[in-house]
């Protein structure tokens, strides 16, 4: 709350009335009600690798973090001009590659990229959006510094944690809630819903059937894909489900095969369809990307946009968003050094201790190295790794990342926070639902924010004008 040691910051100074007003062991019983909440809805995710204990809670602050509605007006224009940015980027890349005439990034940075797929060579979604779901993880440095961390545009999660996060404030303290005007969040399956309807091929259904498309019960995320599906009021499908008849995907019911016009597919491109890409794939619908390419579908996010997740691709962001909106980024990037680069791998391995090493393919936090809390002989290993597969990594200087306070045993504690705001695409607008997921670093001093590496969870209020 404290922003420079004078005091709260301002858009807390009304939170922190009401929080010096409360007894300190009913807010920590809070917190064990909280935990109670989860439980019972089933709010889980699944830890790969680790046959015990596989399936966790997401740890809960109570304590929210709050932005003001100047601050969040700034972010939400930077943010809206990064995802249209985003999504001619993808157009370009897949058709005239007018970026790469340019010069303005190397051809081989989307030639040898694993992410790039020719299958999407000519082909243009219903509707001209590529990346109909879009989570772009911002850090703040200063009190009006902020930076985009990285972009989620293949299949981004943690909406439903958001969702959730709010439903338990409002539960555990509606009477805040009367006191503090926040901005709401609950709409955003509803407004989900209709932003994929809005991108529904020609020909669709009146209305168009949406479905969901899930791995399985055994994905990390199978509570949110069933979640959402349940909240917009749509199936729940798996590939199994699925078939191609008469050009057209249609999913089996008890009447017979129903076709679907948008399909919000949580798998990734890989396992799509595996007559176009891995052969032993039984996630996927054989013949979907026919369907797709003969514009009988809508796929979201469209196939290859996961190539604008590349954190190689993100450190070239700036002239992205130059070179398609003729204006200068709102939201800087973090300073990012490519290791494909020889000057630039020579000056990461000599500074290892002190950067952030990330795999440009990476995310959840695995594959990473945060120099300064790492051994040496972390460091050492990961040298070599380097040293093996350059191109696989890039660096980024370890920042002074804000915190916002949690509530421990001993009262208000500083953790480091990052912040994902989940974007919808449609042809006709843009939504940013009202703040998003903050993550939050419950270990002192730790700066991974993400569930996987012991990260929770954050209400986010963005405060009414």
């Amino acid at each position: 709350m404290n922003g420079n040691g004078e005091g709260p910051r301002e858009p807390y100074c009304e939170y922190c009335r009401w929080f010096a007003g409360e007894d300190p062991a009913r807010l920590r019983k809070k917190t064990q009600e909280a935990e109670t909440f989860f439980r019972r809805t089933g709010i889980t995710f699944n830890v790969y690798g680790q046959e015990e204990a596989a399936e966790r809670l997401i740890p809960f602050d109570i304590v929210p973090h709050i932005i003001s509605d100047r601050e969040w007006a700034r972010l939400a224009r930077g943010i809206e001009q990064r995802v249209r940015a985003i999504n001619a980027f993808l157009h370009d890349i897949y058709h005239r590659q007018e970026i790469l005439l340019a010069g303005r990034i190397p051809v081989d940075l989307i030639s040898n990229n694993e992410a790039w797929l020719p299958q999407m060579v000519g082909v243009s979604p219903p509707g001209g959006i590529y990346t109909h779901i879009v989570g772009v993880d911002i850090v703040r440095t200063g009190e009006n510094e902020f930076f985009v961390l990285e972009d989620n545009a293949r299949t981004p999660s943690g909406v439903s944690y958001m969702l959730e996060n709010r439903e338990t404030m409002l539960h555990m303290f509606p009477g805040l809630f009367s006191r503090i005007k926040v901005r709401e969040v609950s709409d955003y399956p509803k407004k989900l819903r209709r932003s994929l309807a809005a991108c529904a091929p020609a020909g669709a259904a009146d209305p168009p059937v949406v479905a969901v498309l899930t791995p399985g019960i055994h994905n990390s995320a199978y509570f949110e894909h069933s979640f959402l599906a349940d909240q917009m009021g749509v199936e729940l499908v798996e590939g199994h489900d699925l078939s191609v008849v008469e050009g057209r995907i249609a999913m089996r019911t008890t009447q017979g095969f129903t076709p679907i016009d948008v399909l919000y597919r949580r798998i990734d491109d890989d396992y799509l369809d595996p007559l176009c890409f891995n052969p032993d794939s039984m996630l996927g619908v054989p013949g979907i990307m026919d369907a797709y390419r003969a514009g009988n579908i809508t796929i979201a996010n469209a196939p290859g946009a996961g190539i604008s997740d590349d954190k190689a691709i993100y450190s070239y962001m700036p002239e992205i968003v130059e070179f398609y909106t003729g204006e200068k980024a709102i939201l800087s990037n973090v300073p990012t050094w490519r290791c494909s680069d020889a000057d630039a791998l020579a000056y990461v391995l000599e500074h290892l201790g002190e950067l952030v090493v990330k795999e440009v393919h990476g995310s959840g936090g695995y594959g990473m190295l945060v120099g300064p809390a790492a051994s040496k002989k972390e460091i050492a290993a990961f040298a070599a790794k380097l040293k093996a597969r350059p191109a696989n990594y890039i660096a980024q200087p370890t920042l002074a990342l804000s915190t916002v306070p949690i509530l421990t045993r001993s009262g208000l504690a500083p953790r480091h926070v990052d912040l994902r705001p989940f974007v919808l695409a449609s042809p006709s607008r843009i939504d940013i639902t009202p703040g998003g997921l903050t993550r939050v670093a419950l270990k002192a001093g730790s700066l991974v924010v993400n569930s996987s590496q012991g990260g929770g969870t954050k209400d986010t209020w963005v405060l009414e004008e």
